[in-house]
């Protein structure tokens, strides 16, 4: 376990990372704003801390593992990938589906999070409502993109803590939204009251083109 976990200064490293990538594009002004950082830098923390610190959720489980699982090694640093031992992959964790699956999602989130903030950055500078590039298909672009990141990050790397940790995070970045959507409809009225109508909160609609429509 020595050889494998106890690489502090990546922890500090990751985790800072993250922290500041999530500072940057949301300039948290509101006790909420802040709240809702501080809950995604905790997330973060507690996963790194996890694949290069101190493998917590490995040593809770190392019993049911090794009794499950004889040949494995509980302690290797593959063994973090728990998915791939559950669902009996083998080979190198880094190289199958769902390290490219997690890969996607963690880029895409963090690409659509970078996206939402330009076009919002330009709409506010105007005084108007952003309701292009993400933001046409999505109200929140941002939070879908931060819950895309840790979405990706559990399927990479999954801890108790951070399996606990998403949907208080999920609960979190809803309830920031509704709050934002509340005055957005002091602001504009119905301006983004048929915004609303036409463009769901995180999850982009499907729209099927027939005939040309």
């Amino acid at each position: 376990m020595e050889n494998a976990y106890g690489f502090w200064p990546l922890v500090v490293i990751n985790s800072f990372f993250f922290v500041i990538f999530a500072f940057s594009f949301t300039k948290p002004k509101t006790s909420r704003e802040w709240k809702s950082l501080g809950a995604f830098s905790a997330f973060v923390v507690a996963l790194f801390v996890e694949m290069y610190g101190f493998p917590l959720t490995l040593y809770l489980l190392s019993g049911l593992l090794q009794s499950k699982y004889p040949q494995l090694d509980v302690f290797a640093h593959n063994s973090g990938h728990l998915w791939e031992t559950l669902l009996g992959f083998r080979g190198d964790p880094h190289l199958n589906v769902l390290h490219i699956v997690s890969a996607i999602f963690i880029g895409g989130g963090m690409l659509l999070v970078a996206r939402a903030w330009s076009v919002l950055f330009e709409a506010q500078k105007k005084g108007k409502l952003a309701v292009t590039g993400p933001y046409e298909h999505v109200r929140h672009p941002q939070y879908a993109g931060f819950v895309l990141v840790m979405l990706g990050f559990l399927i990479q790397w999954p801890t108790l803590l951070t399996l606990v940790m998403f949907p208080i995070l999920v609960f979190v970045y809803t309830r920031l939204a509704r709050f934002e959507e509340e005055e957005a409809l002091r602001l504009f009225g119905e301006e983004y009251q048929s915004y609303m109508i036409r463009t769901p909160r995180f999850i982009p609609r499907i729209r099927g083109r027939i005939g040309g429509e």
